[in-house]
C-alpha cells in the first residue's frame, strides 16, 4: 500500500487506497472478553480448509468460540442452495472437522458457525486455496492439474545476498494494457509469458524488456484475491492496486483469462512465474496481512469473531492501516496464519520473495518467524517491507516491525525513506526539491542512504532529515528507492518540482537520482516504467485510476532511448561490481571514505581496498546536484571514466590521469582504477 513515513501525513489517501468497507452488520452480543480471546488455543498444522485424499474429502475449521459449525456443499458456484450440509464436530486445539468418504472435486463449499446463539453468514474460510468467481465460495480442485508442463523442475532465482537483487515494482495492468505494448494478454498473468513482444515502434516490451533491462526480480503488486474488482465483469476494465484483501491464499481472478474456472487463475499464475524463472527473473509477491477489506463480514470475523483484529478500549477497530481495521499478528493463530500463508505461496507457487505492506503493524516476533521458516525452504527468499504504520496501534512501539527496529529482525529489510526524500524532495510536497533537484541541506541524509543507514564514522546522523541514528545493523536490511506505485512517480515529481526545466534537464536529474540509488549500499528498487520516463498524468494517488492514467506508454522507450540505455548500463555496472553490494556494516565503514566537501549539493567519496572482492581497487563517485559545474581534484592515477555528464558505460567512456576535473551540473562523475 502506502510507502510513507511512519507518521503518515496522507491518512485520507490511505483510506481510499484500501477501498475497504464498513460492515453491513455487527458481530452479535454477547461476546467473550478480549483477554480470553487472546488466550485461545492455536492450531499450526497445514490441513485447515479442505484436504482431498484418494478415499475422502476432509474439512477442518479453526473456530474455538463456535457453538456449532457446518459445511455447505454446492454443485456449482452459482447454485442457489447447497446440495448437502455437513455437521462438523469439535476437534483438537479449537478446530471443527468433518469428512465424507469420496473425492468432491468440482464442488464448492462454505463454512458457517453458530456464535452467541446465532448462525453467522457463510464464508469460504480463511484457508481457501481455490475459489469461485469473486471469492464467495471455496472450490475443491486437483492442484496437480494446475501445474504447467515442467513445473516440477521450476527453480527460484538464487542469490547469495539480497543486495545482489535489482527489484522492479510493477502492476499487471500498468505493464501490459497500453495499446502500444504489443502484448496479447493485456492485464493478465499470461502477459509475462509472451516472448518477442514489440511496441508499435519496434522496441522490446514484456518479459524481453525485463531481460534487456537486466533486473533480477519483479515485485508484483497484490496478486492474491482482492475485493475491489468485479471478476464477473472483465469488460468493465476496472482498475485497482489490490490492497483490499479478500482471500489471501488464492490468485486474483481478474488477472486470469477465465475467473469462473477455479483452476485457471492458479495455472496461469504458475505459468507466469515459470516464464519469469526461465528468464532468470525472480517473483516477489506484495502481501497485505495487516488489514482486511471488510470488518465484521470478513472471512476472519466469520470464522473466529473478534480474534484476528486489534481493538480500541471503546471496542472499535483499531486502525493503524488507515483502512478501517488492523490484524493482530501478536496473537498466536494470526501469526500462524501469516507464517503458513507465505510458506504456502513459496511451496505451491515457487515465490521468490515477499514485500510486506505496512509491516510495522506486525510484531517483530512474527516477522522473525516468517523469515526463519521461509529461509528453511530456501535461503534465497527475499523478505522486506514498509517499516512504518499508517496510524497509531495498540501494539507497543518497541514490538512493532518498524524501520527503527529492523536491527531486531534477521533476514528482513525495510524501505529507506531517508534516501528517497533527500534525493528528490519530500513525498507529501509535490514542489519540494531534493539533492538531485538543486536543494541544498540534504547532503548528510543522502550519505545516510549511501551507507545503507549503518553506523559510519564519517556520517553525522544528527543532521539526518528523517533518521537520527543508524538503525540498520547491516546493508542487507535496507531497500533504497526514489519512487514506487505510491505518491507521484519520479517523472511527475520532477515535472512539479522543476516546472521551469526542460524534459531533457529533468531526465538529467532522474539519471543523477538513480545513479545515487544504484551505487549506494543496500538493495536498489525501482518503479516500472521509470527507465523510459513513464508518467501518471500528474496524479498523486492512482490506486483506482483508469488505464489511461496508469498504463505505461511503450512508445516512450523509443523516444527516451538514451534514458533507457543509461538505466540498463547502471544496472549492469552494479551487477558487475561487488563493491556496490557489501554485506556488513564493518565493510562499509572500512572501505567507504567521504571527502571533505563544503560546496552545497555536492558529495564526493571513494570505495577503496577492492571492496567485497571487487576488481577495481578504488571507485571515486562525485555527485553534483547543483545547477553549476564544479571542479574537483582527483589523485593522479590511471583512471577509467565510468560516468560523466549524463553518460555511463560500465566498461568505460574514456581514461583520465586525474588532477583537476570538472563535474557537469546535475550529474555524476564516476571513476575507477585497478
Amino acid at each position: 500500500m502506502t510507502i510513507k513515513r511512519k507518521n503518515f501525513l496522507n491518512f485520507l489517501a490511505g483510506a481510499l487506497i484500501c477501498s475497504c468497507s464498513s460492515s453491513a452488520k455487527d458481530i452479535p452480543d454477547p461476546v467473550p472478553n478480549l483477554p480470553d480471546i487472546a488466550n485461545l488455543p492455536g492450531y499450526n498444522n497445514t490441513d485447515l480448509g479442505v484436504t482431498v485424499s484418494p478415499d475422502a474429502t476432509r474439512f477442518k475449521l479453526w473456530s474455538p468460540q463456535a457453538q456449532a459449525a457446518s459445511v455447505n456443499i454446492y454443485d456449482s458456484n452459482n447454485s442457489k442452495t447447497p446440495s448437502k450440509v455437513l455437521e462438523m464436530k469439535q476437534g483438537e486445539s479449537g478446530t471443527w472437522v468433518v469428512s465424507v468418504p469420496e473425492q468432491l472435486y468440482g464442488k464448492f463449499y462454505t463454512f458457517q458457525i453458530k456464535y452467541a446463539g446465532k448462525w453467522l453468514a457463510e464464508t469460504p474460510g480463511v484457508w481457501a486455496k481455490a475459489i469461485g468467481i469473486n471469492g464467495n465460495r471455496a472450490a475443491i480442485i486437483d492442484f496437480a492439474s494446475t501445474n504447467p508442463e515442467g513445473w516440477k523442475n521450476d527453480q527460484r532465482v538464487k542469490l547469495d545476498n539480497i543486495t545482489d537483487a535489482v527489484i522492479y515494482e510493477m502492476h499487471h495492468r500498468d505493464f501490459s494494457m497500453h495499446p502500444s505494448s504489443g502484448i496479447n494478454y493485456k492485464g493478465k498473468f499470461l502477459a509475462l509469458t509472451e516472448q518477442d513482444a514489440l511496441s508499435t515502434l519496434g522496441d522490446k516490451t514484456g518479459i524481453d524488456h525485463l531481460k534487456e533491462l537486466g533486473i533480477t526480480h519483479v515485485h508484483i503488486l497484490p496478486s492474491y484475491d482482492f475485493s475491489s474488482v468485479d471478476e464477473s465483469n472483465p469488460s468493465a476494465n476496472q482498475y485497482n492496486w489490490g490492497y483490499d484483501p479478500l482471500n489471501y491464499n488464492v490468485p486474483e481472478g481478474s488477472y486470469s483469462t477465465d475467473p469462473a474456472n477455479p483452476a485457471t487463475r492458479i495455472r496461469e499464475m504458475k505459468q507466469m512465474i515459470q516464464a519469469l524463472h526461465n528468464a532468470g527473473i525472480g517473483v516477489i509477491m506484495d502481501v497485505v496481512y495487516n488489514h482486511t477489506a471488510k470488518n465484521d463480514d470478513s472471512n476472519f470475523s466469520l470464522t473466529a469473531p473478534l480474534y484476528y483484529y486489534r481493538y480500541n478500549d471503546d471496542g472499535s477497530y483499531s486502525n493503524a492501516s488507515g483502512c478501517g481495521n488492523e490484524t493482530a499478528s501478536d496473537r498466536k493463530q494470526m501469526q500462524n496464519f501469516i507464517v503458513n500463508s507465505v510458506k504456502y505461496w513459496a511451496d505451491e507457487y515457487h515465490i521468490d520473495g515477499f514485500r510486506f505492506d505496512l509491516m510495522a503493524i506486525h510484531d517483530t516476533e512474527t516477522m522473525n518467524r516468517v523469515a526463519r521458516e521461509l529461509k528453511q525452504i530456501d535461503p534465497s527468499i527475499i523478505i522486506y517491507g514498509e517499516g512504518w504504520t499508517a496510524g497509531d496501534s495498540p501494539l507497543p512501539a518497541e514490538r512493532r516491525a518498524l524501520k527503527e527496529n529492523v536491527a531486531k529482525m534477521n533476514g528482513i529489510a525495510v524501505f529507506s525513506d531517508d534516501i528517497r526524500d533527500a534525493i528528490k524532495g519530500h513525498y507529501s510536497n509535490a514542489t519540494d526539491r531534493g539533492f538531485a533537484t538543486g536543494k541544498p541541506g540534504n547532503e548528510e541524509t543522502v550519505k545516510i542512504g549511501i551507507v545503507a543507514s549503518t553506523a559510519h564514522p564519517m556520517v553525522d546522523y544528527s543532521k539526518g532529515n528523517n533518521s537520527k541514528f543508524a538503525y540498520a545493523s547491516s546493508p542487507l536490511q535496507v531497500i533504497n528507492y526514489i519512487s514506487c506505485h505510491d505518491d507521484l512517480c519520479l517523472t511527475d515529481k520532477l515535472a512539479k518540482s522543476l516546472p521551469e526545466k526542460s524534459e531533457a534537464e529533468r531526465q538529467r536529474a532522474a539519471k543523477l537520482a538513480q545513479t545515487i540509488v544504484f551505487t549506494s549500499q543496500g538493495t536498489p528498487f525501482m518503479f516500472a516504467g521509470e527507465e523510459i520516463f513513464r508518467d501518471k498524468k500528474g496524479v498523486h494517488n492512482t490506486y483506482n485510476s483508469p488505464d489511461e492514467i496508469n498504463a505505461i506508454d511503450w512508445q516512450l522507450k523509443n523516444t527516451n532511448a538514451n534514458l533507457f540505455n543509461y538505466y540498463r548500463n547502471l544496472i549492469a555496472l552494479r551487477k558487475a561490481h561487488p563493491a556496490f553490494r557489501m554485506t556488513t556494516a564493518d565493510e562499509i565503514a572500512r572501505n567507504i571514505v567521504f571527502d571533505d566537501v563544503t560546496t552545497p549539493n555536492v558529495i564526493s567519496y571513494s570505495i577503496k581496498n577492492n571492496a567485497n572482492g571487487d576488481s577495481w581497487n578504488e571507485i571515486k563517485l562525485i555527485f553534483n546536484g547543483s545547477e553549476n559545474e564544479v571542479t574537483v581534484n582527483i589523485d593522479p592515477a590511471d583512471w577509467l571514466i565510468i560516468a560523466q555528464d549524463g553518460q555511463l558505460n560500465p566498461d568505460g567512456l574514456a581514461t583520465t590521469p586525474g588532477g583537476t576535473l570538472t563535474v557537469a551540473p546535475t550529474s555524476a562523475l564516476i571513476l575507477a582504477k585497478k
